[in-house]
């Protein structure tokens, strides 16, 4: 049954987050279509999505074949009507949309001879639906704040850490994202569907033009998710390693690792990925939820398990190729101390040279956590090391612990 969203004025804080951050597409006719992207992006969860029934029909074609759909929904929808399928995961199951706010155009499809995202677009009378493959198509994906970075990602070495203020390398994030965190500090990238989609060459030209400004040869991409949209970072990584032919060129991806199943890796490495940062958020399911926000178990246990099978890969074929940095969470309110170790542990078991660099996570988005202190973060690094690790870091409120 369609949705529709419902504003609920008294959690309401005016922060623009449904008008400035989400693209509505119901917001020039002043309707609303239940695509629930608003509802997932509101800090404030003032946005709830309530079902509707709805009388209307339109009549559109999908891949040359006429169909009677509900009025009011979005194509993605007006698809599932139709019997297509949807899946969160690239595994030809159905057709990927991931993010489900139009950022990644993962679930791209050709409207009336244009690209658009099917999960934000209003399936309206007369469509002419294209779903692809559209091999002869660029990829596109919303990309934003082309930027120097003095601390890097996960990912970065911590050898190259040296002066705080220096420019490190250049980073761009991309938006949409797979995971739901309570806490995520880039939310306003991770629920993003505004903005003009981009090619993965001019993005690596955007980059590869800050990088010369900044004078640095570290290149790297995050989110938001990085790895939503397959064949738009691997062209990506393809154009930053042609346009910077230097060997001491270094390109970062920063990603949660819950879609690096062995062949992206693979395909990454050979585009030219030379550095990686895997943020591993728990070793529990029930932690993990908790962290990413994920309802769907099955879903988050798979998502688990991709991420720590992508460290073991690395690990075990890339190593003297790729440089891997691992990111772990940390706050009291989503994760012990006990697992903390527990998390140590495996990671010595399947490499203890690997970087690994606890986060600190603080109050963003919808969490009303504390942050930890620095005492506290001293405590998470001296559990870390007591596992034999050889490369610790720790994020505090102080600066990082083991720099």
């Amino acid at each position: 049954m369609p949705y529709r969203a419902h504003h609920i004025l008294d959690k309401c804080t005016r922060c623009g987050a449904c008008t400035e951050i989400v693209a509505c597409p119901g917001s020039e006719r002043d309707i609303c279509i239940g695509c629930g992207a608003c509802a997932l992006a509101c800090p404030n969860q003032a946005i709830e999505m309530v079902e509707e029934d709805r009388k209307g029909k339109v009549s559109i074609e999908v891949n040359g074949k006429e169909a009677i759909v509900s009025e009011q929904i979005s194509v993605k929808e007006a698809l599932r009507e139709l019997g297509y399928s949807f899946t969160d995961l690239p595994d030809g199951s159905g057709i990927f949309a991931p993010c489900q706010v139009g950022g990644c155009w993962s679930c791209m499809v050709e409207i009336d001879g244009v690209l658009r995202q099917c999960c934000v677009t209003e399936a309206r009378e007369g469509m002419k639906i294209k779903t692809g493959p559209f091999v002869d198509e660029e990829p596109r994906r919303i990309v934003i704040n082309y930027m120097g970075h003095t601390v890097g990602g996960v990912g970065t070495p911590r050898n190259i850490r040296k002066n705080p203020t220096d420019i490190i390398e250049v980073i761009c994030f991309t938006a949409g994202c797979n995971f739901r965190c309570p806490q995520c500090q880039n939310w306003e990238v991770a629920y993003r569907g505004e903005g003009t989609p981009t090619t993965p060459k001019h993005a690596a030209w955007m980059l590869w033009m800050r990088s010369m400004e900044f004078g640095v040869n570290r290149m790297g991409v995050s989110g938001g998710e990085s790895t939503l949209n397959r064949p738009w970072l691997i062209q990506f990584i393809k154009e930053l390693r042609r346009l910077n032919p230097n060997s001491n060129a270094r390109f970062h991806v920063d990603t949660n690792g819950s879609l690096l199943i062995r062949d992206y890796i693979d395909e990454l490495v050979d585009a030219g990925m030379t550095d990686i940062g895997i943020d591993l958020k728990a070793l529990n399911t029930d932690t993990f939820m908790r962290i990413t926000g994920l309802e769907d178990r099955k879903l988050a246990q798979k998502y688990k398990e991709i991420a720590w099978k992508a460290v073991e890969h690395l690990t075990q074929n890339y190593k003297e190729k790729v440089f891997l940095g691992i990111g772990i969470p940390y706050n009291k309110s989503f994760i012990s101390l006990e697992e903390i170790g527990d998390i140590g542990k495996r990671i010595y078991e399947i490499d203890p040279s690997v970087q690994v660099c606890a986060n600190n996570y603080v109050p963003h988005f919808r969490s009303h956590i504390f942050a930890p202190t620095s005492q506290e973060m001293r405590v998470v690094y001296d559990v870390l090391k007591d596992t034999k690790l050889k490369t610790v870091l720790c994020q505090s409120p102080s600066g990082f612990i083991g720099l």
